[in-house]
């Protein structure tokens, strides 16, 4: 067999893949987490001290690092803003002295939106809004009610805080230690979508976190005064569409979302559910995604590598407690997904520290094993919860295992979902079949699954102006594209030929997925634009095929384009900007 795949040296290969992996377990992917933030070894050092800068507003040194610890930087200057007008302050210092100022949250991303992975830092000042802008009020007197938060709240926080005053979301992001900020900037999603029968709530939406905005207040240039000041805007303005979805290209100091009542939810966990049948052909009988679509409308399979059943969690809106649930307060209840057990460490030791990647296939049945048992655990059995909606819908915690994911939206019919899925899960078995045959197994980690409804802007407020780079945004010209398939598939950072076998994916999906009955949007906070050898590094992909994708079906003055020119508009001078956006958004 003609080999396809992988370094013609295998020496090398391994010689490479332990060079990467000794750095990331320094960064704590590997090799265990801890919530301090340690300089990395292999990290690359800040600038000299920042000129002039604002006194009376903190600054100093920290490290940066990643979710998934490939990028990492030493030292890297940072200030803590007491106030919005500090980040106006921040802002104009920025531009006067050809700074970029990028915000910090969590750091639970893996794009380089805001810190490069190379040596382009030396002029880059963070902004972390986790340490004073955190402010959340909410006023359910409104129809619908309505919180209003700062960027550095996290959504752990945020939702606790609706929580309380009977209000809630229909879906968000599994991991709570994201910031709004962050979550807005990169149109973070959950997965939901109405089931049969199922009518919305008001203040509810069903598609990303970003259509749930009604105003947000940026620090943008002021064109008269020549200076970056406060601006507030309301959903209703169009000049509010790129902000919503601003892919790290802006700075957003609040916003205020739209909230409903908050619902009680079951969630239903199966792991006896063949991956033929739960991902069969377009209608297939049996227990497909989509019957459970019909039957509860949310739904998120992860597929561990090399086994027969994913495992699948469907969320159903139940507000009386089924018989069998077991009731939950608080999230966070899978707790053998939260840390690496034994059994697992030992084997990514073997994958990572000695080479031995023929150990996949075992290593993706240990983790479905584990899985099973985690669920029956006799002392808190998880295969049927039932709660208020965060206590279900967050699920991933800080500790749980780093891995790095590709990201892709697919937006097409809700009567096509089960063809879409279908078509995907093929590709994907064909490239992990042909990939082995080769000697190599780049993916150890799941494929994970979600669908969501699109950001419509009439689930918010008559004359909403829709998000213009969210992956969500509907095509206008193809109105019955009302759903995305979220699909991701992990793996553990610098596994060789992982990049080649993204790409593989990648120019897939952007083929099949190419117009007919679906299109492909990139997910911004995964990896995408792969070479051979890396994410975020092909031409194309970035200077045409994306910025093409937010073209297609769109008015030329609602666009790719306009969108980008808007941005610009509010920030001419680049401050709010990184060497990634510099390429893509330009």
């Amino acid at each position: 067999m003609k080999k396809i795949h992988g370094d013609p040296t295998p020496r090398l290969r391994r010689r490479a893949f332990l060079s990467d992996l000794a750095r990331l377990a320094g960064a704590g992917v590997v090799a265990g987490w801890t919530p301090i933030r340690p300089i990395p070894a292999h990290a690359q050092p800040a600038g000299s001290t920042p000129p002039n800068f604002p006194a009376d507003i903190a600054l100093y040194k920290q490290a940066f690092r990643n979710w998934s610890g490939e990028i990492a930087v030493a030292n890297l200057w940072t200030a803590a803003p007491a106030t919005p007008a500090d980040v106006v302050a921040i802002a104009n210092w920025a531009a006067q002295h050809g700074y970029r100022a990028r915000a910090l949250g969590h750091m639970h991303n893996w794009s380089p939106l805001a810190v490069a992975a190379n040596d382009a830092n030396a002029r880059v000042l963070l902004v972390d809004t986790t340490k004073h802008l955190t402010a959340v009020s909410v006023d359910a007197s409104t129809t619908p009610a309505r919180v209003t938060a700062q960027a550095g709240v996290s959504m752990d926080t945020l939702l606790a805080t609706l929580e309380q005053y009977g209000l809630g979301m229909t879906a968000f992001p599994a991991p709570g230690d994201i910031t709004l900020g962050g979550a807005l900037a990169i149109g973070a999603h959950g997965t939901a979508l109405p089931a049969a029968g199922e009518t919305r709530l008001p203040g509810h939406t069903y598609g990303s976190l970003s259509n749930a905005v009604l105003s947000l207040t940026a620090v943008v240039h002021d064109a008269p005064s020549g200076r970056y000041a406060l601006r507030t805007f309301e959903r209703t303005d169009p000049d509010i569409g790129p902000f919503l979805a601003h892919v790290g290209r802006a700075f957003i100091i609040e916003a205020t979302l739209q909230a409903g009542a908050n619902q009680r939810l079951q969630c239903e966990s199966f792991v006896d559910i063949p991956a033929s049948e739960l991902f069969a052909r377009a209608g297939a009988r049996g227990r497909t995604v989509e019957s459970f679509l019909r039957r509860s409308g949310r739904i998120e399979a992860i597929w561990y590598p090399f086994t027969g059943a994913p495992w699948l969690k469907v969320w159903s809106v139940r507000p009386n407690r089924p018989a069998g649930a077991r009731a939950v307060d608080q999230p966070y209840n899978y707790p053998f997904s939260d840390s690496l057990p034994r059994e697992l460490s030992d084997l990514v030791s073997r994958i990572v520290l000695n080479g031995e990647f023929q150990l996949t296939p075992l290593f993706g049945k240990t983790l479905y094993a584990i899985t099973c048992l985690g669920l029956t655990n006799p002392f808190a059995p998880a295969t049927n919860l039932w709660g208020w909606s965060r206590t279900v819908l967050n699920y991933v915690r800080p500790t749980t295992l780093r891995v790095t994911a590709n990201g892709y939206a697919v937006l097409t019919s809700r009567a096509n979902v089960q063809r879409a899925i279908n078509e995907f899960v093929g590709a994907y078995r064909q490239r992990i079949a042909d990939y082995r045959a080769a000697g190599s197994y780049p993916m150890n980690g799941p494929v994970e699954i979600r669908v969501t409804g699109v950001d419509s802007p009439d689930e918010v407020a008559p004359g909403a102006t829709a998000p213009s780079l969210s992956a969500l945004r509907p095509r206008p010209d193809h109105p019955d594209w009302d759903v995305a398939i979220w699909f991701d598939i992990l793996t553990l950072p610098g596994t060789p030929d992982a990049n080649r076998f993204y790409r593989d994916i990648e120019q897939w999906m952007l083929s099949n997925y190419s117009g007919g009955y679906a299109t492909v949007r990139p997910e911004w906070s995964k990896g995408w634009g792969y070479t051979s050898s890396a994410a975020w590094s092909d031409d194309t992909m970035i200077g045409a095929t994306i910025p093409d994708l937010f073209r297609q079906g769109l008015p030329s003055d609602d666009n790719w384009d306009a969108a980008l020119r808007t941005l610009d508009r509010y920030d001419p001078r680049r401050v709010f900007s990184s060497p990634l956006l510099d390429r893509l958004l330009r």
